[in-house]
């Protein structure tokens, strides 16, 4: 005899076939409208258009490639430290932030120089998954035709969140994978059902991506509400559906701790962001974006095609439906679309931080209830007559409010319009009885083209045009090409480590160049940049942009000898941005002789910078080998005295000197971070390097690195033109005069009185010390949490710090030195994952006695 939850389960899911042939028809449809819709727009792989803009060139796309090699093990470090960034990053934050979904290692099938192509296969593959995840929970939800169920999952997985907002932030689209697999654990914990599997999945959301991961949770937890408030089930019973979902939503937590732990600390230990304030939209605006070929960054992108945005306005009016459904469905709908615009509950989507860009990370749960919503009005009987009438009024208000709104565009309406024409007259056909005047097979099938005409033709705009109008609005950069090419050579012929680093230089392509063209630089760009690492490359004469969490290579001599920099790659401005398209074409790799990794300093090494770059340089190096000139700032030939300590140059202003005195043939260093525009020497018949400053005021959200200006001429006095773009602030020990001879001697000590061998193995140095060293051993890497270091036979320890690096007190009867890292919260979060796997372990196991004891007990 078959049990009431099976009975259940057949009626609403119908045929098991339907679910398999929805899922395949909206997996299709989603890939037919995205590669139609980047070829319209003739972006990357169909066209010369890049995709990659913002974060998916700077962040996604090189940690895919990081990901690349650690498959393939020419990665240098392991899935704990990445030696390739910034000195020596923890990789596991990033891991689980940007890498942790499982569809990216598929990158493992694609050539390393065509990682560009395998991300936009991976976007692919997650949309297709999340429309046909969609179309399968429609069936389970309530059952009916399968084609519906496909086309209305297609809608969810081309909704305006995945393609405007979603499809360049490849991490956020396992969070629309996510929430029909959430939805469908309602389903299941409805049914007292598949406790352990709804365990499973929730732990693989939460790992493939937290952030996503969260908003489906909390939206699937107020489906279950909304689903318990409309069935007739008395309190006790609510109640327990209610603590079987939880006691699988906790456990699957759980089981993803190694992964959230470790990130949690990352962002602890971070450098700190933007900090905003929330300001909603206009009510015009957010309707606005509900109609195909609309786009603003900051604003929620709630699209969704004429046929499910005609199905999900027909269900208020639609008495076919029950009064309980419709009035839970209606409630949480419109709830989820005015949480957006409220700023207690729009943090609480957030994870009740301010996000640094759009607020409306949370727009999917709201397309997804639309879609939902669009289900339940057409599985319970196509809308006829009035409800359809209703849903057409409302869709022609919304597109009479977007007629005035900035973020609808020239094809706004007349997409509207056309979509909306064909879906409805389908929808209304369908709708008439069988049999009947106008209603046949045929008919049928013309209104399911009709249908598919509506989607396919809107989606395919809306994809177009937000291709084209997100390049031309946000920074975008190259994707793999000649210059990629011709750095990752000339790394490969020079590199060597660990015996010294080779840095790909300060000119990059994107935030994360070493991680693209090889080599251990100092560049870096994550959510996770550590505090220590910006905040000691900024107090060395660093740039960075992105408000501190994208640093750049620091191009300078101490420096190099700091980080052990032994070969550093020389190339132009990326001809890609234009910036200065008069910069000369050519690839040079310089090289220098640098200290080992670990060097040895006097225990007297100070713990703290100052406000010099070029004193905190020689506090780092141990040797005096500046001059700091006496300068003096003149426009037109007027001296100008600093006001604060500083020197204000405003944007677009001629004249502009500084002039000073230093021992001939020093080099000249200028440090001015708060200064965008061009710097060069003012006399001199050779040609002399022209430092090129980017930087902003006010929000900091970039800083200029230090840059060497050429000799000091024999007469000993440098006039330092200025042309400033947009102006800024130059400090009064804005120049540096370096005695090169000084810096060889300096390096040349460390290299005597440093390791004589050192091996790095994944996340572990080992060093050999000369015998007797006393002092402090530092370790050329950030100090970021999670480094133990020892001597000797002694047990590690916490690592101490000296000017943001790590060091080790020596005491001269050690000579050997090890340290090993381990991400912070990686031992708590594996010790919570293993006792969620024991109590759910322990829970399958109670639950199959009981079985058993059940079918014992039964009379034969």
């Amino acid at each position: 005899m078959k049990s009431n939850n099976d009975t259940q389960t057949k009626t609403a899911t119908g045929p098991p076939g339907n679910a398999r042939r929805a899922s395949l028809v909206a997996a299709a449809i989603t890939l037919l409208v995205l590669c139609a819709g980047n070829a319209t727009a003739g972006a990357f792989p169909f066209g010369d258009r890049t995709r990659n803009v913002n974060d998916l060139g700077n962040q996604y796309v090189p940690f895919h490639t990081r990901l690349w090699d650690l498959l393939h093990g020419q990665a240098d470090g392991d899935l704990l430290l990445n030696w390739q960034s910034g000195f020596g990053s923890s990789f596991l934050p990033d891991y689980g932030t940007y890498l942790s979904s499982p569809f990216a290692p598929l990158v493992a099938f694609f050539p390393r120089d065509r990682i560009d192509v395998a991300v936009f296969v991976i976007t692919l593959v997650k949309m297709a998954v999340a429309a046909a995840l969609m179309a399968a929970y429609l069936l389970r939800l309530r059952s009916g035709a399968w084609w519906a169920a496909g086309l209305l999952g297609a809608s969810y997985g081309l909704c305006g969140w995945a393609l405007a907002d979603a499809v360049y932030n490849t991490m956020w689209l396992d969070g629309l994978i996510a929430l029909p697999l959430l939805f469908l654990v309602t389903e299941w914990a409805l049914a007292g059902r598949r406790t352990v599997l709804s365990a499973l999945v929730m732990a693989l959301c939460w790992v493939a991506n937290f952030y996503t991961a969260y908003m489906a949770t909390l939206a699937a937890g107020l489906l279950l509400l909304a689903r318990l408030g409309a069935a007739p089930l008395p309190w006790r019973a609510r109640g327990a559906v209610l603590l079987r979902a939880a006691f699988a939503g906790v456990l699957g937590v759980g089981l993803a701790a190694p992964v959230l732990f470790t990130v949690y600390f990352g962002t602890r230990y971070a450098y700190p962001g933007r900090t905003g304030s929330f300001t909603p939209i206009a009510a015009d605006d957010l309707l606005t974006r509900l109609l195909p070929v609309t786009y603003s960054f900051s604003s929620p992108a709630l699209y969704v095609d004429a046929v499910a945005l005609l199905l999900a306005l027909s269900l208020p009016f639609n008495r076919a439906v029950p009064r309980r459904v419709r009035a839970a469905l209606i409630v949480l709908v419109l709830a989820a679309a005015a949480s957006l615009q409220w700023t207690p509950t729009n943090l609480m989507w957030n994870g009740f931080a301010t996000p640094n860009g759009s607020p409306y990370r949370a727009a999917f749960i709201v397309c997804g209830l639309l879609v939902v919503a669009a289900w339940t009005s057409f599985a319970y009987g196509p809308p006829q007559g009035r409800p359809l009438l209703a849903a057409l009024a409302l869709t022609a208000a919304f597109a009479a409010l977007a007629s005035d709104s900035d973020v609808a565009s020239a094809w706004t309406l007349p997409a509207t319009a056309a979509g909306t024409t064909l879906a409805g007259v389908a929808l209304w056909y369908l709708a008439r009885p069988p049999g009947t005047l106008g209603r046949s097979s045929r008919t049928a099938s013309w209104c399911l083209a009709l249908l598919c005409c509506a989607l396919i033709g809107q989606s395919v705009a809306t994809t177009a045009y937000t291709e084209r109008l997100r390049v031309a609005r946000k920074d975008d950069y190259a994707p793999w090409g000649e210059r990629q090419e011709t750095q990752r050579a000339a790394i490969a012929r020079v590199d060597a480590w660990p015996r010294y680093r080779t840095d790909p230089g300060r000119e990059q392509t994107v935030g994360n160049d070493p991680l693209v063209v090889g080599g251990q630089g100092g560049a870096y760009y994550s959510s996770v940049t550590s505090d220590v690492l910006a905040r000691t490359l900024t107090a060395l004469g660093g740039g960075h942009t992105s408000r501190g969490r994208s640093v750049q290579s620091v191009d300078n001599p101490v420096v190099d000898v700091v980080f052990s920099v032994g070969a550093r790659l020389r190339t132009p401005p990326d001809p890609h941005q234009n910036w200065y398209p008069d910069a000369a074409n050519t690839v040079d790799v310089v090289r220098r002789p640098v200290p080992p990794l670990v060097t040895v300093h006097p225990a007297t090494l100070r713990r703290e910078f100052g406000d010099s770059a070029f004193r905190n340089q020689e506090l780092m190096l141990g040797e005096k080998v500046y001059t700091l000139p006496r300068l003096r700032f003149a426009r037109a030939g007027s001296p100008v005295r600093p006001e604060d300590g500083r020197h204000a140059v405003p944007g677009r202003s001629d004249g502009w000197r500084v002039s000073g005195t230093c021992p001939a043939g020093t080099g000249l260093h200028l440090w001015a971070p708060r200064y965008s525009g061009t710097a060069r020497q003012a006399h001199g018949r050779e040609p002399l390097p022209t430092g090129r400053f980017r930087a902003d005021q006010a929000p900091v959200t970039k800083t200029a690195a230090v840059q060497f200006l050429g000799t000091v001429p024999a007469s000993g006095r440098f006039t330092i033109r200025l042309d400033p773009e947009h102006g800024g602030f130059l400090p009064t020990d804005a120049v540096g005069c370096l005695h090169t001879d000084r810096l060889r001697a300096a390096a040349e000590r460390l290299r005597a009185t440093g390791a004589r061998a050192v091996h790095v193995d994944g996340h572990t140095v080992r060093a050999t010390l000369p015998p007797r060293s006393t002092g402090v051993a530092v370790l050329a890497a950030p100090r970021i949490p999670g480094w133990r270091c020892a001597t000797g036979d002694d047990s590690p320890r916490p690592a101490e710090h000296r000017l943001g690096l790590i060091a080790v007190p020596l005491d001269g009867r050690a000579t050997e030195l090890r340290c090993e890292f381990r991400p912070p919260g990686l031992r708590a979060g594996t010790c919570v994952a293993l006792i969620a796997l024991l109590a759910l372990c322990t829970f399958a196991g109670l639950r199959s006695l009981r079985g058993r004891t059940t079918s014992l007990d039964k009379p034969c």
